[in-house]
C-alpha cells in the first residue's frame, strides 16, 4: 500500500474499517437483508474498501434519514444519499452515480394530469419522512400538505389521501398491486445518489471518492452493478 493510500483509508476508516451506511428502503440502490445486502451501494463500497485495502462493515437501515444520522453520529464513514440542500452541510458528497426520479400516485379517477396539479389548498401527499422527496417537497410546495410515515404509500391508503409520493420503481409496482390507482407519469422530481461522508474529511479524500466515482460510471461498474441487482443500466447518471 501506498503512503498516499495509507493515508486515505486512515482518513476515510479511522477503525481500520470502513463502515458503509446502507439504506435498504430504496430497493433501486440495495436489496437483500442486513446480514447479506446486495445492491449497487454494496458494490460500490466494497470497491472503494478494495482501492483503499480495507475491509467493509455493512450499517443497514430501513430508512435515508437513519442511514444519515448513522454517519451522522460516527457510526458510520460512508453513505449513499441524496443530493439535497438539507444535508450538504453534514455530508461532502461527490457527484451522483445514478439519477432516479420522484412520481405520484393518484386514484384512478384523480383530476390531477401533472406533479403541478397537485400543488393545491387541501391535497395531502403521503411521504416517507425523511426521504430526498419529503426534502424537496418540504422546500417547493406551496399549497399541498405533506404527510410523513414509515411508507407514504401506506400512510396514502391508511389516511385516504389524494396523493402519494415516492421513486418511480417501487411506486410502479405499487400501482400494479392497487388497480384502482395510476402513476402521474411525469416526474416531480430527478432524485441525485452520491456517495457521501463527513465534511471533515481531508479534501484529498472527498476528491479520491469523486474521481473513483467518475471512473466507475465511465468504466460500466456501475452499469453492470445495476444489472446484476435487476435494476436499469439506464439510470447511472452522466458524467460530472
Amino acid at each position: 500500500m501506498t503512503t498516499a493510500i495509507a493515508d486515505l483509508a486512515r482518513d476515510l476508516a479511522p477503525t481500520g474499517i470502513l463502515r458503509a451506511s446502507i439504506n435498504l428502503g430504496n430497493p433501486v440502490l440495495a436489496q437483500g437483508t442486513p446480514d447479506s445486502p446486495g445492491g449497487v451501494t454494496v458494490d460500490l463500497a466494497r470497491e472503494i474498501g478494495a482501492r483503499l485495502g480495507v475491509p467493509v462493515a455493512f450499517v443497514c437501515f430501513d430508512a435515508a434519514r437513519k442511514s444519515y444520522e448513522a454517519m451522522a453520529t460516527g457510526r458510520a464513514d460512508l453513505c449513499f444519499l441524496a443530493v439535497e440542500p438539507a444535508r450538504e452541510d453534514e455530508v461532502a458528497f461527490t457527484a451522483p452515480y445514478v439519477v432516479i426520479e420522484g412520481v405520484y400516485a393518484v386514484p384512478t379517477a384523480s383530476e390531477f394530469a401533472t406533479p403541478a396539479e397537485v400543488d393545491r389548498v387541501g391535497v395531502r401527499i403521503g411521504v416517507k419522512r425523511g426521504s430526498a422527496y419529503d426534502l424537496y417537497l418540504t422546500r417547493t410546495l406551496r399549497h399541498a400538505t405533506l404527510v410523513r410515515g414509515d411508507e407514504g404509500a401506506d400512510v396514502f391508503l391508511a389516511e385516504g389521501l389524494e396523493v402519494a409520493a415516492g421513486i418511480r420503481q417501487p411506486m410502479t409496482a405499487f400501482v400494479g398491486a392497487h388497480p384502482e390507482l395510476r402513476l402521474i407519469e411525469d416526474r416531480f422530481m430527478e432524485i441525485r445518489q452520491a456517495v457521501g461522508t463527513t465534511k471533515d474529511k481531508r479534501p484529498e479524500t472527498v476528491r479520491f471518492l469523486t474521481e473513483l466515482v467518475e471512473e466507475l460510471k465511465a468504466g460500466g461498474f456501475v452499469a453492470e452493478s445495476l444489472w446484476r441487482s435487476h435494476q436499469s443500466p439506464g439510470l447511472v447518471a452522466p458524467p460530472r
